[in-house]
């Protein structure tokens, strides 16, 4: 006797709603990260153009996942935090120190953006994910020639 059965899993056990629910967050996840990972890939070649909706997917994945299989919303928080503190250990490798001069410190605050772009998307607080997506790609299109002005 097993005490554990696999389920099989069948096309016609498939709930289409909810892979259409589900895919519709993470491709808005996907578009609404493209703007900052094109901005990062053609200033920086440490993360770019790929890294930043990976990592906005997952981060929309994960949460997904927590929603749908965990009823407590305690539960729920957990993996959140755990998403922030892992995309936080990825944004830290951008951070690059040489002797004077400190660098990657945007790539690393955007990838932790789109971690939360896609946090937001997940729990349907797109007004959230549209918002930290506009004020991301601006302030990296714009603020990069506000600083290089005050630099000189």
């Amino acid at each position: 006797m097993a005490f554990f059965q696999p389920r099989r899993y069948f096309i016609f056990d498939i709930n289409w709603s909810i892979v259409i629910s589900h895919s519709t967050s993470i491709g808005l996840t996907y578009l609404l990260t493209l703007p900052i990972a094109w901005n990062r890939e053609s200033e920086t070649t440490s993360a770019g153009i790929r890294t930043f909706p990976l990592v906005g997917v997952a981060a929309c994945g994960f949460t997904l996942i927590a929603m749908s299989v965990l009823d407590n919303l305690d539960a729920q928080a957990r993996i959140v935090q755990g998403i922030i503190t892992g995309i936080g250990f990825i944004g830290g490798g951008a951070i690059l120190k040489n002797d004077k001069d400190v660098s990657g410190t945007a790539t690393a605050a955007s990838i932790w953006t789109t971690g939360a772009i896609g946090v937001a998307v997940a729990w349907d607080r797109l007004e959230i994910a549209i918002l930290l997506s506009a004020i991301t790609f601006v302030t990296l299109k714009f603020m990069s020639k506000t600083k290089k002005i005050i630099k000189d």
